[in-house]
């Protein structure tokens, strides 16, 4: 018997068109499906069906059936879902309710009624099956970007659902700590519907894949016959990382720069890093090593501690979570704030980006990868000397990563630019060399 069944589905946003046309799949215990397709072509919108989401919390019209272990969810609201479904959102930032990680990990199961008792060593073993077992007790606020995504990880393991949606679970996460994450999944024994914008981080492991275009499935096979009839974007590729040398005049130059968020806990110890006009250096790094900081630090956004940073220009830097910063009403007055309201320069950018026709659109009514290309323009619409990107590619389906590599490798003989990722296919189309925060054996901090 399925576990979940879609018939139908239709579902539109208030005072928008159509978000999913005519959806129809069924999913069966343990079965672990991926979801793949463009950015804004429905899949976050199915996930959030998939869990009674929409349309309770969103609204909206919405026609057809979705019924999860016999719950027609348009009777029964994701809280009495909860337990039965867990799900890993597309931004953990958004997802987070408490201060530190172990009450973070706790509150999902106290929401399902699990004894005190249990719950302290059901939040253990959770945080120990996704790498984070050092983290506990540690304020919320101080985590990376990958580390908060392991955390929400385990907040959704713990509760041991039947069924388990995973919106863009490795968005954040270093290459190491991806497979982990998705070999988590598959081993749960949960059903699984994994959506994800880096194919070769999943298909491995997926039993079956859903494609979606426009609102609709257009593809949905086992694994094997979908490798041959995928777009060729989406197929799986290898990472080549360059390894080059320095070149240019230096732009950036960071020396011996140390830094600690709380007295000893180093993030950074006796790091250097020079980024030359013309070229473009990928940051690669473990999750928790420091990429971040020293990203933030190169543009002066963080207090020196130690060492020393010297700068030519100006600097733009995109962060890890931009949709955090929005403050317009419109896309093009959002870019148009670093260039004095100048919409034909922001609508230019927008336009460089692939967001042509969203000018008047509300930023935040745009999907996450939408959002991310949004940012994006707002920084390289300022023609900044110095441009630092932290996580571009976060939400941002392969054929628009693609898009991006060639526009920065157009413009990155005017400029230095410093790219921030864990994206290892990104960081070898784009990148005339890689550094990374940690250096083998010792895995220490050494950039040199």
């Amino acid at each position: 018997m399925a576990l979940a069944r879609v018939e139908r589905l239709s579902f539109a946003y208030p005072g928008r068109h159509s978000a999913l046309s005519g959806v129809s799949f069924e999913l069966e215990p343990g079965e672990v499906v991926v979801l793949l397709g463009p950015s804004g072509s429905g899949k976050s919108t199915l996930l959030r069906a998939l869990a009674g989401l929409v349309p309770h919390f969103h609204g909206g019209r919405f026609s057809g059936r979705v019924e999860i272990a016999g719950l027609d969810t348009r009777t029964t609201r994701p809280s009495e879902l909860a337990g039965t479904v867990g799900t890993l959102f597309q931004d953990p930032e958004d997802q987070v309710v408490f201060t530190r990680v172990e009450s973070e990990v706790a509150f999902g199961l106290e929401n399902i009624g699990t004894t005190p008792e249990a719950i302290a060593g059901r939040v253990t073993a959770a945080l120990s099956s996704v790498g984070a077992a050092h983290l506990f007790g540690r304020p919320v606020a101080e985590l990376s970007g990958g580390e908060l995504q392991r955390v929400c990880l385990a907040s959704v393991l713990a509760l041991e659902p039947q069924l388990l949606i995973l919106d863009e679970p490795t968005s954040q996460l270093d290459p190491d700590g991806a497979a982990e994450a998705i070999g988590l999944a598959r081993s749960s024994g949960a059903a699984v519907v994994v959506s994800e914008q880096r194919p070769e981080r999943v298909l491995d492991a997926c039993d079956r894949v859903l494609f979606m275009e426009n609102g609709r499935i257009v593809l949905d096979a086992p694994r094997a016959d979908a490798l041959e009839q995928l777009p060729h974007a989406w197929l799986p590729r290898e990472a080549d990382l360059p390894d080059g040398e320095p070149v240019g005049e230096t732009v950036c130059r960071v020396e011996d720069v140390s830094y600690e968020y709380e007295e000893e806990r180093p993030v950074l110890r006796d790091a250097s890093l020079e980024v030359g006009r013309g070229e473009v250096v990928a940051l690669v790094g473990p999750n928790g090593s420091g990429k971040t900081t020293l990203a933030k630090l190169a543009v002066g956004l963080l207090e020196l501690q130690a060492g020393e940073v010297a700068r030519t220009g100006r600097a733009c830097y995109l962060s890890q979570d931009p949709g955090r910063y929005l403050v317009a009403e419109r896309a093009d007055a959002e870019v148009g704030l670093a260039v004095d309201g100048d919409l034909v320069r922001a609508r230019g950018a927008l336009a460089e980006v692939g967001l042509a026709g969203h000018a008047d659109r509300h930023p935040r009514d745009l999907s996450s990868g939408e959002r991310e290309r949004l940012a994006l323009a707002a920084v390289l619409v300022a023609d900044p000397e110095l441009l630092v990107l932290d996580e571009p590619t976060r939400g941002v389906d392969p054929e628009r990563k693609d898009e991006l590599a060639e526009l920065l490798r157009a413009q990155a003989p005017g400029r230095a630019t410093l790219v921030v990722t864990n994206d290892h296919v990104f960081a070898s189309a784009v990148a005339d060399r890689v550094v990374s925060t940690v250096s083998e054996p010792e895995r220490e901090v050494s950039l040199a």
